[in-house]
């Protein structure tokens, strides 16, 4: 910087343009001015206002879904009506006999449930159930008239190395995804994180498909276009971060989306950390036309209000 006297300090000062902010100006408060504006912007990007009940999606970019599961101590019947008002095309994480309903309230199903996170295919004693339970889900996405099915890869066995526990992976998954093709369903496998033990729900100690890149690994191992990622941003984000970026480099074998505030898998508000706002725009930005289910455990006391702020947040 041009060494200046003091008679001629006070006139340096105030030129601020982009490559002479000078640091007495920026002590002197300038460059807590500058921040305001950045403050602002992302305070209205993830606003925390909530949505009144007569809230509906405007945006129409992101095919919005929700995960039930999380919603459980709202009613069944309420929740799928609350749903279709606020314009939500599908629902996901439901009991089976539920799923009439929200046909017949103009939703679709976004992803059907097979076998659980716990006894996956990691493991060859669980592949007999593991694709029994894959086929009977196929056969129920074809029934509701969806092409999505969720798969894990199960808990991680003592000494078993990674290598040989992705091959019984691939092998099982290989004994199902013809008939996943011929169905034209798609087997979506989930990464989740092993970081967070403080809730059964919000993350999983010993799963072996813990880092996205070896999930996208047995993906590309399988070789069907009927076998994709289920790219949940809460557990990308704990586990791998570099969220936006891996959606880019991935996108070819993202086939569905969850959400969830983190840390704590609560709301997507501004306690928490991840720019949904952001997120949604990458997403729109690949061309994904798939679903983003909302599994986000609220902590609101209002359950659905929570919901129609999450939805309005990814509202892009």
């Amino acid at each position: 910087m041009k060494k200046t006297t003091p008679t001629s300090q006070a006139a340096a000062d105030t030129v601020l343009s982009a490559g002479d902010l000078t640091r007495r100006a920026f002590c002197a408060g300038a460059g807590a001015a500058l921040t305001l504006p950045a403050l602002s912007v992302h305070a209205d990007a993830t606003s925390s206002a909530v949505p009144p009940e007569d809230f509906r999606i405007r945006g129409g970019r992101i095919r919005h879904s929700v995960m039930a599961w999380c919603f459980s101590a709202v009613p069944p019947e309420t929740l799928i009506k609350a749903c279709a008002r606020m314009g939500l095309v599908a629902m996901e994480g439901i009991g089976r006999e539920h799923y009439p309903a929200i046909r017949a309230a103009g939703m679709n199903i976004s992803l059907v449930s097979s076998h659980g996170f716990g006894k996956g295919p990691v493991s060859r004693a669980n592949h007999e159930s593991c694709i029994r339970l894959l086929r009977e889900a196929i056969d129920v996405a074809v029934q509701f008239g969806t092409d999505k099915v969720i798969t894990f890869t199960g808990m991680r066995e003592p000494g078993m190395t990674d290598e040989v526990a992705a091959r019984n992976c691939v092998d099982c998954w290989k004994q199902v995804i013809r008939y996943a093709e011929e169905k034209k369903v798609t087997l979506c496998l989930e990464h989740l994180n092993t970081r967070d033990d403080t809730h059964p729900m919000k993350g999983h100690p010993g799963y072996f498909g813990d880092d996205v890149e070896r999930c996208v690994d047995l993906i590309r191992r399988v070789d069907s276009p009927r076998m994709k990622l289920l790219f949940d941003i809460y557990h990308v984000q704990i586990m791998n971060g570099d969220v936006i970026r891996r959606i880019h480099r991935h996108k070819d074998v993202i086939a569905h989306i969850h959400t969830a505030g983190v840390p704590g898998r609560g709301e997507l508000d501004l306690d928490q950390e991840v720019n949904y706002p952001a997120v949604m725009r990458a997403l729109v930005g690949i061309g994904y036309t798939g679903y983003v289910a909302h599994e986000f455990i609220p902590t609101w006391a209002d359950k659905l209000a929570a919901l129609r702020h999450g939805v309005s947040v990814c509202d892009v």
